[in-house]
């Protein structure tokens, strides 16, 4: 009896106080004065929501609207049907390059795929040593823009290039592309395939080496089968990421253009608004239908785990661990070089005749692109997304899964909230310009703002953040709103006294993806800035354009170093917050 009540004690103390009314200190008038305050909690929550959805409507909702009536409208304003379409689809240069931009993607996903899925499997069903070093190497590209790869491309196999007669000079064109597509989706992939191979039913294993299968007749029959759904995402991502970039086709494109490099062009070169819209449309309809069937076969997919199943774990065996550790070895060697190359030749004269190190090509002030100035705005613009991003989504998930509101109020916050996965940034960027740039709109002096960039990065990785959220806060028990509601106590104080410190761990995962995507993105940003808000990562096309291939991947490489070096900063400090947020955890344990 005496544990019983020590336990009790120490997660009464541990535990946050709701500040409970007391039934004998204030009477009637202190039951009165907390029925209104729960009151006028309810009515902060429907607000808040009603103010949820009234920003998701702007920074997303209505740049697609403008974007679409860009495409089917004259520019009178009348309605002009299919004429539009018409136009560019009979334009003798389209359709080729339609084809290549289709081309280019599925070729990308059909190589991209099968090496993240080799990685995936090396890491999580076999034991190869130091899988921590070798899963950070694989997701690396995450940290640097989609330019860099194409930078690197240049110097490996460019005219000058290390290797260049290998690619024979043919690194500009479709083979340029793929590869630097591959770098550019690999992480993405080999983070779906990771997932989609954490989790395995060991009694299958044992029941097939029971019976005497070979080891590649059970990985088609027992591995391959279960992470079909994980393969067919991947596929779906690969392929959209692809179609929908203009970083590493810009950089290494040369004459085979794709439609989002045509897009970028008719938009910044030729003014060409209705042209970009609509080529934006056409970009849009593969994100949605890939994303549509993927969604579909994530219903069908059934639960690989069971309440009777036993998890897998892998035995050592040298065959299979000798040869997944070699094929890891040779993918991380591939990624380490064309990060390696990228950062070498922004520290030397002149590649490759004058390797002499230098900093001159970081004197990024006498250079075209923006200078410093472009750097420290993009630590602006990471800095407020990752801060506004985590508290608008963070605060928003919690409203749609913790609390009540209206009833159309929640299916039209969650539409608009996976909405965003559907919509390639190249066209929430445009729609973003055509919708805020309108002299009608109310909103127009955002135009060429920081906030405007902030609103725009937002809504752009809203969807994957929310996921993040609303995985974490359903882990939690319904029983701390229930306890809430009985006690008066008000929601949002429950929210910061008890989810907030609950969900940390969730909070700076979101706060470190919207602070590295915020660094590294170009698409959504491209169309938005103006010269005293230039991006780093738009710096980097710039300078490029201009022929200055050596400060282009010293930007890049400050954006990576930036982006790594928060990545682990924000590890250090947020496995102390959590400590401390989290200790009540450590105390009722004991």
């Amino acid at each position: 009896m005496k544990n019983g009540a020590a336990m009790n004690s120490t997660a009464t103390t541990a535990m946050p106080d709701l500040g409970t009314p007391s039934l004998h200190s204030g009477g009637a008038n202190a039951v009165k004065r907390t029925q209104g305050k729960a009151d006028r909690s309810q009515l902060l929550v429907t607000g808040l929501k009603w103010l949820l959805l009234a920003v998701l409507l702007l920074g997303l909702a209505g740049p697609l609207v403008f974007i679409l009536m860009q495409a089917v409208l004259t520019p009178e304003g009348r309605w002009a049907g299919l004429q539009p379409f018409t136009a560019l689809f009979s334009n003798i240069n389209f359709l080729p390059m339609l084809g290549r931009s289709l081309w280019v993607s599925f070729s990308t996903a059909l190589v991209t795929v099968p090496l993240a899925y080799i990685f995936a499997y090396a890491l999580q069903r076999t034991c190869i040593p130091l899988k921590p070093v070798w899963r950070g190497i694989g997701l690396l590209p995450l940290l640097a823009p989609s330019l860099l790869p194409g930078i690197a491309l240049i110097y490996l196999f460019g005219n000058q290039g290390l290797f260049k007669e290998w690619m024979d000079g043919s690194i500009y064109g479709f083979w340029g592309i793929l590869l630097g597509e591959v770098f550019y989706t690999f992480p993405h992939a080999l983070m779906i395939l990771l997932s989609a191979l954490s989790q395995a039913d060991g009694r299958l294993y044992d029941a097939a080496a029971a019976m005497g299968s070979s080891r590649w007749r059970t990985f088609k029959s027992v591995t391959l089968p279960a992470t079909r759904y994980g393969i067919f995402g991947a596929f779906c991502l690969v392929f959209t990421l692809t179609i929908t970039d203009f970083g590493v086709p810009k950089i290494v494109g040369g004459a085979y253009s794709v439609l989002a490099v045509e897009a970028y062009k008719a938009v910044v070169g030729q003014q060409q608004f209705g042209r970009g819209a609509l080529i934006g449309l056409l970009l849009l309809v593969p994100a949605v239908l890939t994303f549509a069937v993927d969604a579909w076969l994530q219903r069908r997919q059934r639960a690989q785990m069971s309440s009777r199943s036993e998890s897998y774990v892998p035995r050592p065996d040298w065959r299979r661990d000798g040869a997944n550790l070699m094929a890891v070895t040779i993918l991380a060697a591939a990624i380490l070089i064309m990060i390696a190359v990228a950062i070498g030749a922004s520290l030397v004269k002149l590649w490759p005749y004058n390797l002499q190190l230098t900093l001159q090509h970081y004197d990024f002030d006498n250079m075209d692109g923006g200078g410093w100035l472009a750097y420290w705005n993009s630590l602006r613009l990471a800095c407020g997304t990752s801060i506004a991003g985590t508290l608008v989504i963070f605060t928003g998930a919690w409203l749609m899964e913790k609390t009540r509101g209206p009833a159309l109020l929640g299916p039209m916050l969650r539409f608009l909230c996976f909405l965003p996965m559907a919509v390639p940034g190249l066209v929430l960027g445009l729609g973003t310009l055509l919708f805020f740039n309108h002299p009608a709109n109310p909103f127009n002096f955002l135009y060429g703002t920081m906030a405007l960039l902030v609103v725009c990065s937002v809504v752009h990785f809203y969807t994957t953040a929310h996921l993040t959220a609303v995985t974490a806060l359903k882990q939690l028990d319904p029983e701390f709103e229930a306890a809430s509601l009985s006690l008066k106590v008000p929601l949002l104080k429950t929210f910061v006294r008890i989810t907030v410190p609950l969900c940390l761990p969730a909070l700076l995962e979101i706060f470190r993806y919207l602070f590295v995507s915020s660094m590294t993105t170009v698409s959504a940003v491209i169309f938005l800035y103006r010269p005293d808000t230039v991006l780093a990562s738009v710096a980097v096309l710039n300078m490029d354009d201009a022929g200055d291939v050596g400060p282009a991947a010293a930007m890049s490489t400050l954006i990576l170093l930036t982006s790594a070096a928060a990545s682990l900063l924000m590890h250090a400090a947020g496995s102390r917050w959590i400590a401390r947020a989290q200790a009540w955890r450590g105390a009722r344990a004991h």
